[in-house]
């Protein structure tokens, strides 16, 4: 059990912060407010809270830290690893110059991020799904380019999602209904779904109805703000494209992909974008192709364009499906569906044959280039079974033994230790809990874990109030993205000494479980630091967990970040030298005078790490 006096302090320490919350209600629905339901404040502020390290854990916060100046106006929103100015210097074939492009090491900006003028707190779900606040994404160039597709709408001071799309003028829901006259999606056999090209992800938000997570991603161009507004909305969403990288997932990931008008040239280079999506499609899983050159003989002349050229793409697309061994179960309008194979032994008589992949790597995608084959199936020797494994429903696969445990293909780790690990995380989690009572609130809606393991953080977090970013760490002794998501979870790989493939300000819950010890004299952990300070929204929350010692040198950098922070005792106890850092990022905003209140000595430079 978590000690009173802890959580006494922690309560205080998140009223406290409510002091400056934000809503976009415009209402001020305050940290305070919500905490106070809860606990009464008013009666923990007159105990004493002091660990047994004395005033949060052996300082009396006079150490002197270097202080992060705020970043220029100009990079409000800055992607680092997508920057416009760089990715115009790589070649435009393939897509290249939209794919990740990080900047060297001399030219980090290592300032903090600024929020726009007026930032407020989104709107909660599903009040976000509709609604998002102008000032937090002011940018009105898709308003008028998608005008008359229904796509987004100015409205006084927000932004209104009628949930319309190029694809889907009547909306996001008529279309999704047609889509379950061949699809289940009310069962929760579909769960996870991947959207290539995803505009605003007004397909993923409305997926959420049906219980299914969609991982939406569309490339930083020109219909500025994509991505941006997907997150904004509460729609798990980031920054990519099909170039000429893999995709950052593993294989099998995807219980059904998607592509609506997303211009993506499926049948260039050989079917390679195709065979991409094939790998990370799960046997049996769906692929939808809506727009263009569907049904071209109807639709030709409103797509201005010639019915030769419409006529080869859709040829090509069919040659490459039937190669993939893909079965087409649906063509009507503008809309087909293709069905992955269940297994190989289902594909033996297919001519031609194609030529697969001899790599056993294929997870292993971080910065790897697409290949021309294709990624083999799991071993089966049944053409009635699954290869990879029956497909459970959601929620009971949530907890159920993964495939990829069960067969022993992640090494050291079994059903029991899996079993285990469910239980650990349940523990941490209710911990959580008892200090940040906001947590199972509307509060926290895009939450990332940044250090995901076998995905229990977010397992124990389950619910429709919110979704997590599982990120596996490309330095992980294991990689266990694809456990995370055969337990209906979704997630992406990354390397943590670079930006993440998203805006600033996406995410108002960070969890990073033993990330600093993992990256330990791998990168310096400033950069890793700053870069959660950009991708975590005004008075968002990070939750460290850590050896002592480092979560000490960590609570010492974000001391010039402008973050409030509290250390509390593991819950098994005092002697247990893991612990938990708490920290709150500070209300502050572009063209402000924002200095950080610290020790006005003259600042050195310590030594990282």
């Amino acid at each position: 059990m978590m000690p009173i006096f802890i959580i006494a302090g922690l309560c205080c320490f998140f009223y406290i912060l409510g002091a400056w919350q934000r809503s976009g209600s415009g209402k001020g629905d305050r940290i305070a407010d919500l905490v106070n339901k809860q606990m009464d404040c008013s009666v923990l502020l007159n105990m004493n809270y002091e660990t047994h390290h004395g005033n949060d854990f052996g300082t009396d916060g006079s150490e002197e830290v270097e202080e992060f100046k705020p970043c220029k106006d100009q990079y409000i929103d800055y992607t680092p690893c997508q920057d416009q100015t760089r990715a115009m210097t790589f070649s435009r074939k393939n897509m290249i110059y939209r794919e990740r492009h990080c900047p060297p090491e001399e030219k980090k900006l290592r300032c903090l991020v600024p929020a726009p003028a007026g930032y407020v707190t989104p709107f909660p779900w599903p009040k976000s799904r509709d609604y998002v606040p102008y000032e937090n994404a002011p940018h009105k160039s898709l308003t008028v380019e998608k005008a008359v597709q229904n796509w987004i709408q100015y409205e006084g001071n927000v932004f209104k999602f009628p949930g319309g799309g190029t694809q889907f003028p009547e909306g996001a829901d008529v279309y999704i209904e047609e889509l379950t006259t061949v699809i289940p999606l009310d069962n929760g056999m579909v769960r996870t779904a991947l959207d290539t090209g995803c505009g605003v992800a007004s397909w993923g938000a409305y997926l959420f109805k049906r219980n299914v997570t969609a991982m939406s991603f569309a490339p930083r161009d020109s219909h500025e703000a994509q991505v941006q507004f997907a997150l904004e909305r509460g729609v798990p969403a980031v920054i990519g494209v099909l170039g000429t990288i893999k995709l950052p997932y593993p294989s099998r990931a995807f219980d059904m992909a998607h592509c609506s008008r997303c211009l993506i040239p499926w049948g260039a280079n050989d079917g390679m974008y195709m065979k991409e999506v094939d790998r990370v499609l799960r046997p049996g899983g769906y692929w939808v192709l809506s727009g263009p050159p569907i049904n071209w003989r109807t639709n030709y002349k409103a797509w201005n364009r010639s019915e030769e050229e419409l006529e080869e793409e859709q040829r090509k697309i069919e040659e490459i499906a039937n190669l993939l061994c893909w079965e087409k179960k649906h063509e009507k309008g503008e809309i087909a569906i293709w069905r992955k194979r269940e297994n190989y032994e289902q594909c033996h008589n297919q001519d031609p044959q194609p030529t697969m992949c001899e790599t056993t790597e294929a997870d292993n995608v971080w910065y790897k280039k697409m290949e021309g084959c294709v990624t083999p199936y799991p071993d089966s020797f049944d053409s009635d079974k699954v290869a990879g494994g029956t497909w459970k429903p959601f929620p009971e696969r949530l907890n159920a033994v993964p495939f990829r445990i069960s067969s022993g293909s992640v090494r050291g780790v079994s059903a029991e230790t899996y079993q285990d690990d469910i239980r650990l995380w349940k523990k941490h989690v209710n911990a959580y809990r008892r200090i940040n009572k906001l947590i199972d609130t509307s509060r926290y809606r895009n939450i990332m874990d940044m250090n995901a393991g076998l995905g229990s953080f977010a397992a124990a977090l389950e619910s429709p109030r919110l979704w997590v970013m599982n990120v596996m760490p490309t330095i992980a002794e294991k990689d266990t993205l694809g456990v995370i998501y055969e337990r209906g979870l979704i997630g992406i790989y990354h390397d943590w000494c670079e930006a993440f493939s998203t805006y600033p300000r996406t995410y108002d819950l960070i969890h990073a479980n033993g990330v600093f010890s993992l990256y330990k004299d791998k990168c310096d952990p400033v950069d890793i630091l700053l870069e959660m300070d950009r991708i975590l929204r005004p008075e968002g929350t990070v939750i460290f967990r850590d050896q002592e010692v480092v979560l000490i040198k960590v609570r010492r950098i974000v001391r010039g970040m402008r973050w409030n922070t509290k250390i509390v005792d593991h819950e098994d106890g005092p002697l247990v030298p893991e612990k938990v850092l708490f920290a709150v990022k500070k209300y502050w905003v572009a063209g402000e005078n924002n200095s950080t209140p610290l020790n006005r000595a003259e600042h050195k430079k310590e030594k990282r790490w």
